[in-house]
């Protein structure tokens, strides 16, 4: 051979030779992953994270992964943002390494050790549990608890040789021969698109993708190739040898494989809520049936009935979840079948026994029926979880219990449930006569005895202040419903609005002190203030007769004006001419102060308080009152009366929009004229003017089948025809039509309009009645309607009035919008709120400041992974939203309230200084007629509150409450509410104790 031979036969030598070796050293990484794992453990090293104070600046949040959703990691930006406007600041918040943060930057899902079960923990204020939620709720412990069959046929089934131990340092991710027959299959696709392709997945890279791909679901090869790559660093997070975590690979599946959903469970996950949920079978009893002996020895060979049902059932669920959904929701049958053949084929390879094959062949798979929702306490016991399961619904903008169960969440809770517990308990025994006789609710203003107590809704709140905070201790009641009395409705607490008006009062003495007391007396006494400002003149003529007063001198000065009780005066409020009454017959008769009249919850001084109040705001908007409401031709009065004619016109066009909305124009007729006493000019003058249209024989038709009998038959049809023609829509105006009909006008309009355009919406029709609405009123523009003029003017003053009122009373914690625009809204007639009225005795406690009203104090959020942050309730300076000088003078009323008043029984009963507030609310729906004589009344709700302070601590609110019909047997007082308070004060007392003498109920937090 020639040299140039000699050459080409060592190249080709050579290269083989290098081609083989580059072989081999790729067949023996592809079969022990040895540089892999120098080098992904490394890697995995390198991806640490550690928990430091303050927020961190090393942090990445997942994507939105099935299992990042679940457990709020992909919202937690969300939630924290949320929390921090809502007083909450991060304490402490892991810091990724850089190593971690690398490998999230390139795409990666982050490699940590993660949670087989997680959700909501809700701790008390000594830490104990008050609430938990640890989903799926049957899991493996470790991977020894797992069946070796189950191990075996799973492996079988989805990953054979994942635990050969032949290659310690293997990678679990990728399983070389099936990836690349994958690949090939994906390519023949492209030519045969019918050709199968089985996927190339390993249990590893399942994992990330039903985790924490979108969607859970491979949406792409660049997908796919992130999954293995994740799938790889997680494998070697704790070193180059895998057998430990290729252990953990399976146990997580099994732990954590989706399984679909059902109704009354939701979304199941894992093996065993899976076997209980589609087949009701119990988890611990099928382990036990399977972990008798190893593998295929004799227990297996030879199994009962028991041991190869739950067999079959577990091997249907690892087939079932390629598409699980289709399987266990829709084809049951199907199912039974794959399984078959797949109990032949594991029997075939010897993973299986035969007799093992042979008895669940035998078995036939059936659903089960839906899993009840698993037992709870009566909505009574879960009243206070249920509170903090909806506040932090709140906080963090999830509306969804059901998701929020399933967050990684722990939250430390300020409610005491030692106390809790001793409050419900209280609060259920007196729903019983004997319970409610211990507690002493029988009596003077009580209960009468053959009253029920169980129809009582009995409610109590209890704050402490504390760490610059209100903290919720105690939210109790024996309501079994998810219904909150605290703070799910509007009720009448009668004399309780009381302590709102006072403060309203001294707010406005409080401003008049700041702008008058530099003037001096002479400048004072020239004040030109108005006649029915009655405070404005008040205030002035005492800063003039003693010069040199402070302003707590006023105010106190402002609790010793005098006011009568004397019930027989109408007073012109709401609209109309009412009438109000006195609780006690010798409050009738008597000129007393304003402080005396809080102190006995005296209405009638009250009303009048109220109506000076109403009288100031109106001036302090319209100081020139005086001047242009005399004047019948003033520019602003003829505004007032356009506004009037507008806003009453609105109205009732409302109302009678919602009556005929809907209907057809038949049946709009129909309820128009029902129930009236019709003529035959009523009934022509009603029916020409809703439909115009009307042919005469129509006109005919309705006329006689309408009419009484006797006036039918009295008109023959030239009397119709006539009457057709005399009252025809172009005859009489709007305002004469309504008259001749005794309609509305406004009713007669919107009929007719339906009745042309039944889909206008009611925005529609006011906008197209305005002229119409003005048309209607036009008589009250007439000058020799002066006195209506100035009645309706004075209702619209009125409102204006009540809308400034408004303004002061949601400063301090008023939870509506608007207030009624009434005197009686001094004595309870605008509703408010038990939790409320806590929040603004609160506000009084704490000399004037707001802090936050709150029931949680700490959130950690993902314990133990790279996005744990931990979260704790600010201790800020709170908001300034009273004057300390006022919420000291109305602390000092309060405090009247016990030692000599409405709530005097508690003199004495608790080792502190109490003060407080009562009301009885007494809600009816009444009628009046002239001159605000009383027609009808009929009672809705009957209530009794005291809201509460117990020294600088502890306050609250305790409110009865019984809904109609019930309420019309009831004629208890607001001392059903502090008699309660009196039977809790063990109870109470013993929470208000610290230090060494700190009993069982006391907070530790």
């Amino acid at each position: 051979m020639t040299r140039r031979t000699w050459a080409l036969l060592i190249a080709v030598a050579i290269v083989g030779g290098l081609v083989y070796a580059v072989v081999q050293i790729v067949a023996e990484e592809a079969a022990t992953s040895r540089w892999q794992s120098r080098y992904l453990s490394r890697v995995g090293r390198d991806a640490t994270y550690q928990m430091a104070p303050g927020p961190s600046d090393a942090i990445r949040f997942p994507g939105s992964g099935p299992y990042d959703e679940r457990l709020g990691y992909h919202a937690l930006p969300d939630y924290l943002s949320r929390l921090t406007q809502h007083g909450f600041a991060i304490t402490e918040q892991a810091r990724m390494s850089a190593g971690m943060l690398s490998l999230g930057g390139d795409g990666l899902f982050l490699p940590y050790h993660e949670k087989a079960q997680a959700g909501l923990a809700l701790t008390d204020c000594n830490g104990d549990m008050l609430y938990r939620q640890r989903l799926p709720r049957r899991v493996y412990s470790d991977f020894a608890s797992v069946p070796p069959v189950v191990v075996a046929s799973l492996l079988y089934v989805e990953n054979r040789g994942l635990l050969d131990p032949e290659y310690p340092t293997r990678n679990p991710a990728v399983d070389w021969p099936r990836f690349m027959l994958a690949g090939t299959d994906q390519l023949l696709r492209f030519v045969d698109p019918h050709h199968t392709s089985p996927g190339g997945s390993t249990l590893a890279t399942q994992l990330e993708k039903y985790r924490h791909s979108p969607s859970g679901r491979t949406t792409s090869p660049r997908e796919k190739i992130r999954q293995m790559a994740s799938a790889s660093v997680r494998a070697y997070l704790d070193g180059p040898l895998t057998m430990p975590s290729r252990q953990h690979i399976v146990l997580d599946y099994l732990n954590s494989v989706p399984l679909s959903a059902r109704v009354g469970h939701g979304e199941v996950e894992g093996l065993g809520d899976g076997l209980w949920v589609w087949y009701g079978t119990d988890f611990d009893e099928l382990n036990r049936l399977l972990s008798q002996a190893p593998g295929t020895d004799e227990s297996l060979r030879h199994p009962t009935e028991a041991q190869a049902r739950a067999y079959k059932q577990v091997l249907s669920l690892i087939i079932a979840q390629r598409r699980p959904s289709q399987y266990l929701r829709q084809d049951i049958a199907y199912l039974d079948t794959l399984t078959d053949s797949y109990l032949r084929l594991l029997a075939a390879a010897g993973t299986i026994p035969a007799g093992l094959r042979d008895a669940a062949l035998g078995i036939r798979l059936e659903r089960a029926t839906p899993p009840g929702l698993p037992a709870q306490p009566s909505y009574i016991q879960r009243k206070a979880v249920t509170g903090l399961r909806t506040r932090i619904s709140s906080l963090l903008g999830e509306p969804s219990l059901y998701n929020l169960d399933r967050i990684d969440l722990s939250a430390a809770s300020s409610i005491n449930a030692a106390a809790q517990e001793a409050v419900t308990d209280q609060l259920v025994r007196v729903r019983g006569k004997d319970g409610a006789h211990a507690a002493g609710l029988y009596g003077f203003n009580l209960l009468r005895e053959g009253d029920d107590p169980s129809k009582l809704m009995l409610s109590v709140t209890l704050y402490e202040q504390r760490d610059h905070a209100n903290l919720l201790r105690v939210q109790a009641d024996n309501i079994d419903q998810p219904f909150d009395l605290n703070r799910g409705a509007r009720i009448n607490l009668g004399s309780t609005a009381k302590l709102r008006t006072i403060v309203t009062y001294l707010e406005i003495i409080a401003e008049l002190y700041d702008q008058y007391h530099l003037m001096s007396p002479a400048e004072l006494r020239a004040l030109k203030l108005p006649q029915g400002d009655i405070l404005s003149r008040w205030a002035a003529d005492t800063l003039a007769h003693t010069p040199g007063m402070t302003r707590e001198d006023l105010l106190d000065a402002a609790m010793d004006r005098r006011y009568s009780g004397n019930p027989g005066e109408a007073f012109f409020t709401g609209g109309g001419m009412q009438g109000f009454e006195n609780f006690e017959r010798w409050e009738n008769s008597v000129m007393m102060p304003v402080r005396e009249a809080f102190q006995h919850s005296v209405n009638l001084v009250f009303i009048r308080l109220m109506r000076d109040i109403v009288r100031h705001e109106t001036y302090r908007i319209h100081p020139d009152l005086d001047v242009w409401l005399p004047d019948p031709d003033s520019p602003q009065r003829r505004e007032y009366v356009v506004r009037f004619a507008d806003k009453e016109g609105t109205d009732y066009l409302l109302r009678f929009y919602r009556k005929y909305h809907g209907l057809n124009a038949a049946a709009a007729l129909d309820r128009m004229l029902d129930g009236r006493r019709l003529t035959a000019v009523r009934l022509a003058t009603a029916l020409r003017s809703v439909a115009p249209d009307m042919p005469l024989p129509e006109f005919t038709r309705q006329m006689r089948a309408r009419l009484p009998k006797p006036a039918s038959a009295a008109l023959d049809d030239d009397d119709l025809a006539k009457l057709y023609r005399k009252y025809a829509q172009d005859k009489f105006s709007l305002n004469d039509r309504g008259y001749l009909s005794r309609i509305h006008p406004l009713e007669l309009w919107l009929v007719e309009r339906l009745s042309r355009t039944p889909d206008a919406t009611f925005a529609q029709l006011r906008d197209d009645s305005r002229d119409v609405r003005q048309t209607v009123y036009a008589w009250l523009f007439k000058t020799r309607h002066k006195q209506a003029q100035v009645g309706k003017i004075r209702r619209l003053l009125e409102v204006e009035a009540f809308q400034e009122i408004a303004k002061r009373w949601r400063r301090v914690g008023y939870p509506f919008d608007s207030l009624t625009p009434s005197l009686a809204t001094a004595i309870g007639a605008s509703g408010d709120r038990p939790a409320a009225l806590a929040e603004l005795v609160g506000l009084i406690v704490d000399d004037g400041v707001g802090r936050p009203m709150e029931s949680l104090r700490r959130f950690t959020f993902a314990q133990n992974t790279p996005f744990e942050t931990r979260l704790s309730l600010s201790a800020g300076d709170g908001t300034r939203r009273l004057p300390s000088d006022i919420a000291g003078v109305v602390r000092a009323a309060m405090r009247d309230v016990v030692e000599g008043g409405t709530a005097r029984s508690l003199r004495g009963i608790f080792p502190v200084q109490v003060g407080g507030k009562t009301g009885t609310g007494d809600q009816r729906f009444e009628t009046y007629g002239p001159g605000g004589r009383l027609i009808a009344s009929r009672v809705v709700t009957r209530s009794a509150t005291f809201v509460f302070f117990l020294d600088d601590r502890f306050f609250g609110t305790v409110t009865a409450f019984v809904r109609a019909p019930d309420a019309a047997h009831f004629s208890f007082t607001s001392a059903l509410a502090v008699q309660l308070l009196k039977s809790l004060a063990p109870v109470l007392s013993d929470m208000s104790r610290t230090g060494a003498e700190a009993g069982p109920l006391a907070c530790r937090d």
